[in-house]
């Protein structure tokens, strides 16, 4: 089956990111439709794809992860944290490959990649 999925690895405490909201849209144009929203499992890990079928489609997508109350409740982070929201921009071109767009987060700091 085709689809879209993600992880978060936080790489502050090397442990998965449960609990992190996660929030997927579809951009077209200057419209931006709401597909679904997640809250990670104890493993870092969405319960189900964030996208497959019909609403996986060739386009430009956004994730946004909101990491910011994770590490207010996991670290020593500030009340005002140097990353909030993550918001990940990318293009699906091939709708009928598996797509997964992994996040490894810090308080500080993130890298993504498309993942297999």
């Amino acid at each position: 089956m085709t689809k879209l999925t993600t992880h978060v690895l936080d790489v502050y405490s090397g442990k998965p990111g449960k609990g992190i909201l996660v929030e997927l849209f579809y951009i077209n144009n200057s419209e931006r439709k709401k597909l679904t929203s997640t809250k990670l499992n104890d493993d870092g890990r969405a319960n189900s794809p964030l996208a497959a079928g019909d609403i996986f489609v060739k386009g430009k997508y956004e994730l946004v992860f909101h990491i910011g109350d994770y590490f207010k409740n996991t670290s020593a982070a500030t009340d005002v944290p140097f990353l909030d929201d993550v918001i990940i921009r990318f293009g699906i071109s091939d709708p009928s490959q598996h797509y997964h767009v992994p996040l490894l987060v810090s308080p500080w700091s993130y890298s993504t990649y498309r993942g297999s």
